[in-house]
């Protein structure tokens, strides 16, 4: 059975080695950028109203023939194994990827409609499913677990720019086309930035 279970940002941080561990299955980086991604996760929990959520398998483990249960009241202990993970924040001025973005979007849409999008927007920063797990609606259940309740006018966020599962669900989930074929600074693949208002339904 998988459970959703709320972190905050120290939980979050003291279980990053798990938390890239499932980045890592999922998108596969160059060893040599596993580092700097979870140097930016850290970061990313200090930012405003950081929420995260685990997705967790949770097994009841057999008890074998002779063994004493020492669990509260005779119950069998859990374990639980992390098959993703999603996070955001509220977006402010001074993070890299809002004022990236902010940036480009009012060159092509004008600063009104930049500011519809960013100016009180939550930024679902990561979502990854284990891919042993994946097409299974984890990651729908997680995104919807994760915007429920915030009080955001928007919610945003960036997405490899093809028919990815990832790209299908987001447009299944409302979210439409900001800025298309996007490479960020210093980058060389093409992002989709999406977005839609809040609440998700």
């Amino acid at each position: 059975m998988i459970e959703f279970r709320g972190a905050g940002p120290a939980e979050f941080v003291e279980r990053l080695d798990t938390v890239i561990d499932v980045y890592s299955a999922a998108m596969r980086p160059p060893v040599e950028q596993v580092t700097g991604r979870k140097g930016i996760m850290h970061n990313h929990s200090t930012y405003p109203l950081f929420q995260c959520y685990f997705a967790e398998l949770r097994q009841v483990p057999a008890v074998r023939a002779g063994a004493v249960d020492l669990g509260p009241a005779g119950e069998t202990p859990d374990e639980h194994q992390v098959v993703g993970f999603a996070y955001g924040f509220h977006g402010a001025i001074g993070q890299w990827w809002h004022d990236v973005v902010t940036r480009a979007l009012a060159e092509k849409s004008g600063g009104e409609a930049a500011d519809a999008w960013l100016g009180d927007a939550f930024e679902l920063a990561e979502i990854h499913v284990h891919p042993d797990f994946q097409g299974k609606g984890i990651g729908r259940a997680m995104i919807n677990t994760l915007c429920a309740g915030r009080k955001e006018r928007s919610g945003v966020l960036s997405t490899h720019d093809r028919p990815t599962a990832a790209r299908h669900l987001y447009a299944a989930l409302g979210f439409t086309d900001l800025l298309t074929h996007f490479v960020f600074p210093g980058g060389y693949e093409e992002y989709a930035i999406v977005g839609r208002p809040l609440p998700l339904s």
